[in-house]
């Protein structure tokens, strides 16, 4: 069995997901680095990190979408974690409300930048850290939505569409330096991100969904649907025919 993380960093530590991943991580041996934008929130979720198992957990505060401060962050967390990040998880992103990007081209924007190109700029520096290290795991959750653009939500699954397409290049980049490359695909999970939207029988939780991350990680997969039910779901949605699929309302 492959042994768990200790060295783990995560960006975007505020999300449900995040704070659900480092719980099942957390042990006496591991050393957290969470970064985010909410300061006093992080906080809480070290300091509970720390009680609940003893483990050494930091926090950083940051607007992660600003990409001029990469470069500049993540030496500040391989000097922390360092020299080794056992795992990287990039946990964030924002779910845009449809009709405002269809009327705001810059709403659109800031969504593929929240969604896409900020992660993509963090994954192309960690990627030479990543490349000299020669070992180590980065995750990425990207999201069913990225399979087939939706007219219903088609900015979000654009964004997602590209950072999933990027996560999967990433892989065979780095196939070489032995390091994983996963992309997790989660279905409707009850967060607060999705909190304004109609929960049905598909939903699933924070819970579930780390727990499937960890053994993704454990068997060193490369592409996660989580619950795994969304692999045969997305099947049948990527091969509707496109005169049925357009008029769909989904």
């Amino acid at each position: 069995m492959k042994k768990p993380p200790k060295t783990i960093l995560i960006l975007g530590a505020t999300s449900s997901i995040a704070q659900a991943t480092a719980r099942h991580f957390a042990s006496r041996e591991s050393h957290f680095f969470l970064v985010g934008r909410n300061e006093s929130k992080l906080q809480v979720i070290a300091a509970d990190l720390e009680q609940r198992t003893q483990c050494k957990a930091e926090s950083h505060a940051i607007e992660l979408d600003d990409t001029s401060t990469h470069a500049d962050l993540v030496e500040i967390a391989v000097k922390a974690l360092g020299p080794k990040i056992d795992l990287t998880l990039i946990a964030y992103g924002t779910l845009p409300d449809q009709i405002k990007t269809q009327e705001d081209p810059q709403a659109t924007l800031d969504s593929l930048k929240v969604n896409f190109t900020s992660p993509a700029s963090l994954l192309t520096h960690l990627a030479v850290h990543y490349q000299e290290q020669k070992s180590g795991t980065i995750a990425v959750i990207t999201s069913v939505a990225a399979d087939r653009g939706r007219k219903t939500l088609y900015t979000y699954c654009s964004a997602k569409a590209g950072l999933s397409a990027f996560t999967d290049g990433l892989r065979g980049r780095l196939v070489s330096s032995k390091v994983q490359v996963l992309n997790i695909k989660p279905g409707v999970v009850d967060t607060p991100m999705t909190a304004h939207l109609k929960k049905g029988l598909l939903a699933s939780t924070p819970t579930k969904v780390a727990e499937d991350i960890a053994k993704a990680i454990r068997k060193k997969k490369d592409i996660l649907y989580t619950p795994g039910r969304w692999w045969w779901i997305m099947f049948i949605i990527r091969h509707f025919p496109e005169k049925i699929f357009k008029k769909l309302s989904i």
